[in-house]
């Protein structure tokens, strides 16, 4: 296409759009009666089975996908994603984040050198590191053996490792390595994030992981600062290089930050925030928490989808199937949302991962070539664990709005429980709910059902199901390692064929500088009042009231270090 086109343009696209009104006609209840549609409508894939059966989509919308990927030149853009072609062109930036996750013995160019060496070198570096840490060889200020660690990061330095390590902490071999050791992640610059994150825990033994590309991100330096001043005033300042270690490319600032740059472990420009789990960003905080040998198989996990996604056909390849899904509910049958439902408390963090691996991707409103669009990307997330979820908001999902729903669900417990007389053991309940689910919000139930069921006459309107309600169910044969790395890739993969189809630029994140850059303003004013007693200006009405009534009724930061975290 001319760098003017759109992929609205395409015939591919206007005839989805008229298929629009055949499906319109249809019913769930009469698809899922079709059981070679069913049948070819489920894909397996080293243990993980997708069943998008539950779509409103028959095989003849499928093939209109797959001429509408084409048409976009999906394959294309996925063989120049790992060929290390600068895809990501407003920032002129290849995407490479599955060289983070290659094989020792990979080949991934970007600018006609191989990356996967470099990859390979910070992962044994990590190794060794974390090895050190773990094993009591690397010691704290005091001698004291580091247990606790206390990763400060902020958006994809925050969010996929979170959900990681949540996904693990209750896995058998993970908890096993994990004894006598705690994680946890400090994001968000309210000083409340700080209390809670140093409560109960020692200086002496505790490491800090400072995570930022630049070591420039306003909020995770001030944590930084703050970490660093709980430490050094508990423990002397020379001992921030025994307690602080870096994640980070600027050595220069890392090393003016009081952290030995020996102890900074490095990633590239190619690896996007969101994408940054399999990175230093994740691995550091993860191995040290659970080991590099678990944190490895994550990876293998994720390396598997990738090379799947790569080389597998359209009509059997998970991540372009549910893209192509994603794009038929977003752009052509309207709904403008996705709930992520796992039947997994283990993965009660994947929903804000997705929001943001999504959302921020996808959120955008001209194409790659700067075209405004005229069709709808991207959609909004959300989601809860099964079956805390039926109990908060599956009513408007049954008999609201219409909501596509992915339901996960895994076949082996992490933590199975078998109680005696009980018709089915937790893990069985729990899954009832998993396979129920999708068929109630696909049939729906009738006013005839309900009448033939002897329901009073002014009821039966409140408890019509209309169904016809789309859904996917995807299941893991376990939730190990692995299966969370290929799960992660799954998400990952299936958002970059949204924005390929779309013909944006799901890389770049330039709708988060804007208010950035306001509250570098507002920064300025609010140290201007509090330090030289300047009124508040250059603001609209509203804004300067509110800065206003702020700086008139809230106290300034002390000074003194002591006080600084009181009660902690």
């Amino acid at each position: 296409m001319a760098s003017s086109a759109l992929i609205s343009d395409t015939e591919s696209w206007k005839d989805l759009r008229a298929h629009v009104e055949e499906i319109n006609k249809t019913h769930l209840r009469d698809l899922m009666n079709n059981t070679n549609r069913c049948q070819s409508m489920m894909v397996e894939f080293d243990g993980i089975v997708i069943d998008y059966s539950r779509q409103r989509a028959t095989l003849d919308t499928l093939n209109k996908l797959f001429s509408l990927a084409e048409a976009a030149r999906v394959k294309e853009k996925i063989i120049r994603m790992f060929n290390g072609e600068h895809i990501n062109s407003t920032e002129n930036r290849s995407v490479l984040h599955v060289a983070l996750r290659a094989p020792r013995d990979a080949v991934i160019n970007c600018d006609g050198k191989n990356v996967v060496p470099e990859v390979w070198h910070v992962l044994d570096k990590i190794r060794d590191f974390s090895e050190r840490v773990r094993s009591g060889a690397w010691v704290g200020a005091t001698g004291k053996t580091l247990k606790d660690v206390v990763a400060v990061g902020i958006g994809g330095s925050f969010l996929g490792p979170l959900f990681v390590h949540t996904a693990l902490q209750t896995e058998a071999e993970a908890r096993e390595c994990a004894r006598g050791r705690q994680l946890r992640f400090l994001a968000n610059v309210d000083p409340i994030d700080v209390a809670r994150n140093i409560t109960g825990l020692n200086p002496e033994t505790t490491l800090v992981v400072v995570v930022s590309k630049t070591f420039t991100t306003a909020e995770t330096m001030l944590n930084a600062r703050t970490m660093r001043e709980w430490i050094s005033s508990a423990l002397g300042p020379q001992a921030v290089a025994k307690h602080m270690v870096a994640v980070s490319t600027n050595l220069m600032l890392v090393e003016q930050f009081g952290i030995d740059p020996n102890n900074a472990f490095a990633f590239w420009d190619w690896v996007g925030g969101r994408y940054s789990v399999c990175s230093a960003v994740g691995v550091l905080p993860l191995s040290l928490q659970y080991g590099f040998s678990i944190v490895e198989k994550f990876l293998k996990g994720a390396s598997s989808v990738d090379q799947h996604f790569l080389s597998a056909p359209f009509e059997k390849n998970i991540p372009v199937l549910l893209g192509l899904l994603s794009v038929w509910n977003v752009s052509f049958l309207g709904y403008p949302a996705r709930a992520i439902l796992p039947y997994s408390q283990a993965l009660e963090k994947l929903a804000p991962h997705i929001q943001q691996v999504s959302m921020e991707s996808n959120g955008k409103g001209v194409s790659i070539d700067g075209v405004p669009l005229p069709y709808q990307t991207g959609e909004i997330d959300f989601g809860e664990p099964g079956t805390n979820g039926q109990h908060s908001f599956y009513q408007l999902i049954h008999q609201g709005r219409v909501i596509p729903c992915d339901f996960i669900g895994v076949v082996k417990s992490q933590q199975p429980i078998y109680l005696k007389d009980e018709v089915v053991n937790n893990h069985d309940e729990l899954m009832s709910n998993f396979f129920a689910q999708p068929d109630a919000l696909a049939y729906g139930k009738t006013p005839e059902q309900l009448q033939k069921e002897n329901i009073p006459e002014h009821l039966v309107s409140h408890k019509t199901f209309s169904g016809n309600r789309p859904s996917l169910s995807i299941l893991l044969p376990s939730l190990n390692a692995y299966n969370i790395g290929q799960l992660l890739a799954i998400y990952e993969h299936r958002v970059a064929v949204q924005g390929f189809v779309w013909c944006i630029n799901s890389f770049d994140q330039w709708g988060v500088e804007l208010g950035k850059s306001l509250a570098t303003q507002v920064r300025k004013q609010l140290h201007a009042s509090r330090k030289k007693g300047e009124s508040v200006e250059g603001f609209n009405f509203s804004t300067k009231t509110l800065i206003t009534r702020y700086l008139e009724t809230s106290d300034d930061v002390p000074s003194d270090p002591s006080t600084l975290l009181p009660n902690i």
